[in-house]
């Protein structure tokens, strides 16, 4: 039997391994936790989800949750383990962190195809298009396979900086001055706990994070944050009322029983299944531990927050993937070394398990001979690969999955469909187009 080889078991190489196995493709994953740690990680589980528990927008009317759609359909292990794993976030899909990791590991440390290493892969020499190699190492990949990358690719790795935001105990939060709404929900009690400010409050955090001590880059670095997941005080560094029109946004947030409508609402989102810790939404951040506890703590009802994780950046490393990867995720330089998740230049946890279950599928093929068959032109899977392989390399940045990725939608009529339509029209087309081309997939295997 054929092996394929895959290089680090987060949510991509897990999700790549999975998709060689359930074709019946022996799967040897290599793994350096526990022998060795990434600055972000920390447990032994496999596909561990270091940044937020939220996987976005649940609505298949969403670019995002399209994706999700469509991997549920092909069999994707990442989406099993977080319908499995989901705590309550309104409209969007967010999972316990640690049933959902040891969810992962057990579904892939049991399965008969799946020989996993628990040792570091520091070379890349022995993959080839017949016995190919996928290497999934995530945006904290080892100096070592950077190097390794770097010299196959020919040409000098990407770097930007990326944040985590914290996390506080449940029982240290003020329950008197929070309330509990999902946005624009009036029905329930809803699954966020906010935060309200009024101007005043507003006003004097601003100014306390703007000018608390920051986490200083070494000399040698560049700080090139993705624009979607910026830290706090660089987006409060673009004007004062930035925050109120991004993670602090009030709108839709209006007391469920008084009615008041408040000047800048912050929002935190259940960190598990028992709700006893929750994350602040869209509050990653580079500020200094002492800092972050005396800044965070002048958000009404966090006064006292205690906190089991405090925000910290990292690097991430990703390939410009125009000018090195073909179509097939392949390297041009070496079309036996597929490259999977946030390494091949998308971002977030979604869009890196939907790259890792794109190079399971093509690693498939080449292992058996079969013709390169991509995913349809209309399906979100498709619009990823082509901000992948086919954008201007000298404009190239990761990109989560939005509708602007997906080709020119064809409709009939001089009438143009209503914005919340032709996202429904582009679902109804892309699933379409994806079971036929699953059909296709599974005939061929």
């Amino acid at each position: 039997m054929q092996t394929v080889t895959i290089v680090g078991a987060g949510l991509a190489g897990c999700e790549a391994a999975w998709q060689l196995a359930r074709r019946g493709v022996a799967v040897q994953l290599f793994e350096m936790k526990p022998h060795r740690f990434s600055p972000a990680h920390t447990s032994e589980n496999l596909a561990e989800l270091v940044c937020s528990n939220s996987l976005r927008a649940s609505r298949v009317d969403s670019a995002v949750g399209l994706l999700k759609e469509e991997m549920r359909r092909l069999g994707s292990l990442f989406m099993a383990a977080a319908d499995a794993t989901a705590v309550p976030a309104g409209a969007a899909l967010a999972v316990d962190r640690k049933r959902f990791s040891a969810y992962m590991t057990e579904k892939i440390a049991t399965h008969p195809c799946i020989r996993l290493v628990r040792e570091e892969c520091t070379s890349l020499a022995s993959a080839d298009p017949a016995h190919p190699l996928i290497l999934a190492a995530g945006p904290l990949a080892t100096d070592e396979l950077t190097s390794a990358l770097a010299r196959l690719s020919g040409t000098e790795h990407l770097a930007f900086y990326d944040a985590i935001a914290p996390i506080v105990s449940a029982a240290s939060l003020d329950m008197e001055l929070l309330y509990r709404k999902s946005r624009w929900d009036d029905t329930g009690p809803g699954d966020y706990l906010n935060s309200p400010m009024n101007r005043e409050q507003y006003e004097s955090f601003l100014a306390a994070l703007l000018s608390a001590d920051r986490v200083a880059a070494r000399p040698f670095e560049e700080a090139r944050y993705f624009e979607g997941c910026l830290p706090l005080e660089v987006m409060a560094e673009r004007g004062p009322d930035t925050l109120r029109f991004g993670p602090l946004k009030p709108v839709g947030l209006a007391h469920p029983v008084t009615g008041e409508r408040f000047y800048a609402v912050a929002q935190l989102r259940a960190e598990n299944a028992r709700a006893s810790a929750y994350n602040l939404v869209g509050f990653q951040t580079r500020l200094t531990y002492p800092e972050q506890q005396r800044v965070f703590r002048l958000l009404p009802g966090l006064e006292r927050a205690e906190f089991q994780r405090l925000g910290s950046i990292h690097r991430n490393t990703f390939l410009c993937a125009p000018a090195v990867l073909g179509k097939d995720l392949a390297l041009k330089a070496a079309p036996g070394v597929l490259v999977a998740g946030q390494l091949a230049g998308v971002e977030g946890y979604v869009e890196s398990a939907a790259c890792g279950l794109l190079a399971g599928v093509f690693a498939a093929q080449k292992v058996r001979g079969l013709p390169y068959s991509p995913p349809p032109a209309a399906t979100a899977h498709a619009a990823l690969l082509r901000h992948l392989t086919e954008s201007d390399p000298r404009q190239f940045q990761p990109t989560n999955i939005i509708f602007a990725l997906f080709p020119e939608l064809e409709t009939e009529g001089k009438r143009k469909p209503a914005k919340k339509e032709r996202a429904a029209l582009r679902a109804g087309a892309a699933l379409a187009a994806l079971d036929t081309w699953q059909e296709k997939l599974t005939a061929a295997s």
